[in-house]
């Protein structure tokens, strides 16, 4: 049998950390003055808009490429080249003088940044097995919940103090930073040897990871469950504001589930090895249901304050902070072999599943906590059917055996 090797140093974990954080953090960093873009560049809401959406349609597509492509060229030289890509798309949104222009820059900047989502994940689970793997995803989960608030704070602070344009060129000096540290700091991975991915073989893979059970129920755990999340950050400042809560407080409240989504994470990394998995995914997702159900059973009830939102959604955080760090260990890990695309695969799904639910609470009543809940309640149901996806194939597969005998 062969040795598994040693599991990398601080520096490198830490390394891998701030490259997938990179990608979240170029997300929030300008959304402080998309509003200001409305009257700069005396453009729709609609139209500014577009410049998230550019982002996060090609930051959830490009996963594709770069994670087959890493399982075929090595990992640390199609980071790089991603780090290059959106080092280049943040440069132009820096010299952009239109909304067309940003919404281009932001489009090549996502397809670039998520780079570091897809190939990361895959370097963790090249160089993590067991309970060491959940632990990783675990701090993964802790970084990425930090980045929303973190890039958002920066963002508007460095807006009002230098203007629109800091949030990018902070953006750049950061990515400049991780290239050195992906060229000087990461491990060279040898790729598989003579394998060139056509189109065809790159299609493979994921035709290949799609037919795979476990893999598709872990991935869908991950989408449905990130998908009530999304609803949350999309919905929840409406909400709130129809509970009279003043801008300048909403984000006090809003922070309730990413502290909690942390504490979340951090007692998975406490957890992983005395409990297994699929325990750990139950605790989650009951107490999910718990804080989404509680949100729900005050507002039909009638208690339209702050806090009956936001305490109860504390759960929520907690609940995903000990269900994604397993899912996101089992994805990526279902087949080792295609880890690469295995990542890629589940952050498409994970960001474009996300994007579909939080443009959904467009079309629900916002004025109560109700409908919000209700629909994350809802998310959050298919998430729990989806972890059952391959007890469900087991069964089906020994009726038909019994029948054919």
């Amino acid at each position: 049998m062969q040795a598994q090797p040693a599991p990398p140093g601080i520096r490198v974990r830490i390394n891998l950390l701030c490259q997938i954080a990179l990608g979240i953090l170029a997300m929030a960093a300008c959304l402080p003055s998309m509003p200001f873009w409305m009257e700069h560049f005396g453009e729709s809401q609609a139209r500014v808009q577009l410049t998230f959406a550019a982002y996060l349609i090609a930051f959830a597509f490009t996963q594709l490429i770069y994670g087959a492509l890493s399982d075929s060229y090595g990992r640390r030289r199609v980071l790089i080249a991603g780090l290059l890509i959106g080092l280049a798309g943040t440069v132009l949104a820096i010299f952009a003088q239109s909304l067309d222009g940003i919404i281009a820059a932001r489009a090549l900047q996502g397809a670039g940044t998520c780079s570091g989502m897809a190939v990361g994940r895959a370097m963790i689970q090249d160089s993590f097995v067991g309970a060491a793997l959940t632990r990783m995803m675990a701090y993964v989960g802790m970084v990425m919940g930090l980045c929303p608030p973190a890039g958002t704070l920066l963002g508007g602070q460095l807006h009002v103090a230098f203007g629109w344009r800091a949030s990018f060129v902070a953006i750049a000096l950061v990515s400049v930073m991780l290239l050195l540290a992906a060229w000087f700091g990461l491990p060279h991975n040898r790729p598989q040897p003579a394998r060139r991915p056509s189109l065809r073989q790159m299609l493979g893979s994921y035709r290949t990871l799609a037919g795979n059970m476990p893999y598709l129920s872990f991935c869908l755990v991950v989408a449905f469950s990130s998908s009530a999340f999304y609803v949350f950050l999309a919905a929840t400042p409406i909400v709130l504001d129809s509970y009279g809560v003043a801008p300048n407080r909403i984000g006090w409240y809003i922070l309730f589930v990413p502290v909690s989504y942390i504490v979340g994470n951090l007692l998975t990394t406490r957890l992983a090895g005395n409990l297994d998995d699929k325990h750990l995914m139950v605790i989650g997702q009951c107490l999910n249901v718990t804080g989404i159900s509680c949100v729900l059973l005050l507002a039909v009830s009638g208690w339209h304050t702050p806090l009956a939102v936001a305490a109860p959604l504390a759960l929520l955080g907690l609940g995903h902070g000990l269900l994604m760090p397993p899912s996101l260990a089992g994805a990526v890990g279902a087949i080792p072999a295609l880890a690469g695309a295995a990542a890629a695969m589940a952050g498409m799904l994970q960001q474009l599943t996300g994007a579909i639910a939080s443009s959904m609470t467009g079309f629900i009543d916002l004025t109560a906590g109700t409908d919000m809940a209700a629909l994350m309640l809802l998310l959050t149901a298919l998430a729990i059917s989806a972890q059952f996806l391959p007890r469900l194939a087991r069964m089906k597969t020994s009726s038909d055996a019994s029948t054919a005998d």
